[in-house]
């Protein structure tokens, strides 16, 4: 599926805001994955499809998460999260998009997760970096991703988590094993 066709798909289930968000994210993906060495056709799928649940209705999303084979334990934290595991599965039984790569970095595009491979990598700091995005300590972190992917995520990490505890709320598993990981990854091992 070209650009210009995935766009085509994602627009109507997006608002206007969100739809140029995702333009960002896909232009911002695609020169991550050049610098990185990752499937620039990849990377700007994933980008475009990184947000697609994520206006369907909470109920809507409940019931995939309830009526799945995604984990149940998503629906202890915010709803916020459950856009990307939904539109992973959504694209495949909507669109026939069934590379793994593509349907995995989306699943993981809010959390991260242990042992992230370079596409999932690549749209978790697209996603964050984005130029239309501002907020306290962004600039660092696009430095930081013009010269080290892995450390740039690390760092996105580390953010969300002092964020979500700031604002006294639950984290998913999965940003924490993130975190553990790349900081093993960034400052060697035990």
């Amino acid at each position: 599926m070209n650009r210009d066709e995935a766009l085509l798909h994602v627009k109507p289930h997006l608002t206007e805001k969100r739809f140029e968000h995702t333009i960002r994210v896909a232009d911002t993906a695609l020169s991550l994955a050049e610098k990185y060495g990752v499937s620039k056709e990849q990377a700007e799928l994933a980008a475009i499809f990184h947000d697609y649940a994520k206006y369907r209705p909470v109920a809507e999303l409940r019931r995939w998460v309830e009526s799945s084979y995604l984990p149940k334990d998503l629906l202890q934290y915010h709803h916020e999260l459950w856009h990307g595991p939904v539109g992973s599965m959504l694209i495949e039984l909507e669109y026939g998009i069934h590379d793994q790569d593509v349907k995995s970095a989306i699943y993981y595009h809010t959390t991260g997760r242990k042992d992230m491979s370079p596409l999932e990598l690549v749209l978790f700091v697209a996603d964050y970096i984005e130029p239309g995005r501002q907020f306290p300590g962004l600039d660092e972190v696009r430095q930081m991703a013009k010269l080290d992917l892995v450390k740039s995520a690390w760092m996105i990490s580390r953010n969300t988590i002092n964020f979500l505890m700031s604002k006294n709320q639950p984290i998913y598993p999965d940003t924490f094993y993130a975190y553990n990981d790349l900081t093993n990854k960034v400052y060697g091992g035990f």
